[in-house]
């Protein structure tokens, strides 16, 4: 399980584990999925990664 304490230093020990991320070409977002059942739950505005979840590959 990821770890973030410290409160406040930015950072984060670990992988966030049961999602990955996906990357859409179509608008240029990345988007988080949950890896239990496969549904979408997240996505960025700024085209950046998320940070400490893992990037499933390209098909």
């Amino acid at each position: 399980m990821a770890k973030n304490a410290p409160i406040g230093d930015n950072a984060r020990r670990g992988a966030v584990r049961d999602r990955s991320q996906v990357f859409n070409p179509q608008n240029q977002t990345w988007t988080k999925r949950d890896a239990d059942d496969g549904r979408f739950m997240d996505q960025k505005k700024d085209g950046d990664p998320f940070k400490g979840v893992r990037k499933e590959p390209r098909k």
